[in-house]
């Protein structure tokens, strides 16, 4: 009897402001399939152990929050954003401020957390395929996806996305702080002991600085379709 076909996976890593939400929700729109945002995921985590009152050095407590999150990805319209869902609350905006970013990074540097939640992702590859965002994806959550690519752009691209993202918002921003903080992610995130930021030795390296989003998605389709 012949073995039951894997169900896809194109992962797609790479550091904060590299493109990676965006392109990754035109993806599995565009494909059909489900989207899984890793890094929302460590955000939540960070999100609900701030609303539990647990200390972001309580790795146990941390990691029995993240193995227990009851969090879902809702498609939102074209163009728009998904919903990210914890226990039934909308919380899309929540995660997304740059101090739920930082206490994010902060915990997922810890192996608990991060042992926590890998089932939780491997959890999400369901038929008839899975788009997966996040930093190590093709390096340690799936491994055997048949299509990696690691999204980056410039640090200072990349502020400049974020300087643009939080103007619009209306909010307050510096952007040599936005710089700042960028670097010091990346540096944190790439130099981690667990799973830290790099490609995967199979992944197709794009670098989105200067390139449309357009750009990027037509290249991550015709690697999908030559795989």
């Amino acid at each position: 009897m012949t073995a039951a076909k894997p169900v896809p996976v194109i992962t797609v890593d790479g550091p904060s402001g590299s493109g990676k939400g965006t392109v990754t929700q035109l993806l599995a729109r565009q494909l059909g399939w489900h989207l899984l945002d890793s890094g929302a995921l460590y955000r939540l985590t960070a999100l609900a152990a701030e609303r539990k009152g647990i200390a972001f050095d309580d790795e146990g407590a941390l990691a029995t929050v993240a193995r227990n999150l009851d969090v879902r990805f809702e498609p939102g319209p074209a163009g728009e954003p998904a919903r990210v869902v914890l226990e039934n609350e909308d919380v899309s905006a929540a995660i997304r401020t740059e101090t739920c970013g930082d206490n994010a990074s902060r915990i997922a540097v810890i192996q608990l957390v991060r042992d926590a939640l890998l089932q939780l992702q491997r959890d999400f590859r369901k038929a008839p395929g899975l788009v997966a965002d996040g930093r190590d994806m093709g390096t340690v959550v799936f491994p055997d996806a048949p299509v990696k690519v690691f999204l980056t752009a410039s640090a200072e691209e990349r502020a400049q996305r974020r300087y643009s993202q939080l103007k619009q918002a209306g909010v307050d921003v510096n952007i040599t702080a936005l710089l700042d903080e960028i670097r010091a992610r990346d540096d944190r995130d790439m130099n981690r002991t667990s799973a830290p930021l790099k490609p995967a030795e199979d992944a197709q390296v794009i670098d989105s600085t200067g390139l449309s989003i357009e750009e990027v998605l037509g290249r991550i389709m015709a690697l999908q379709s030559q795989a």
